[in-house]
């Protein structure tokens, strides 16, 4: 059941690599990018499942943790620019 389920997963990180390369904007693979890494820590939950390593849960929960924080990053640097600027007018007041 857990193989076929890993199976399906590696399915979907496949199709989410294609859309990644094939994207037709930013936006579509920078998403691709994102479902990567959520299908990546799934992976990481059911294989820690299948081989009884149950501190696989929290290597998954740190890498979702880097996924989203990531994926944050490079929307502002495509938004900004660059990772420093917040945003503000740039009259620094």
């Amino acid at each position: 059941m857990f193989a076929a389920a890993a199976a399906a997963i590696l399915v979907t990180m496949a199709l989410a690599l294609v859309r990644a390369v094939k994207g037709p904007t930013i936006y579509d693979r920078i998403l691709a990018g994102n479902m990567f890494g959520t299908k990546t820590v799934l992976m990481i939950a059911v294989l820690g499942y299948l081989m009884g390593r149950p501190e696989f849960m929290d290597i998954a929960l740190v890498y979702a943790l880097i996924n989203f924080v990531g994926t944050i990053a490079i929307l502002k640097v495509f938004k900004y620019g660059d990772l420093g600027r917040g945003g503000e007018s740039g009259d620094g007041g």
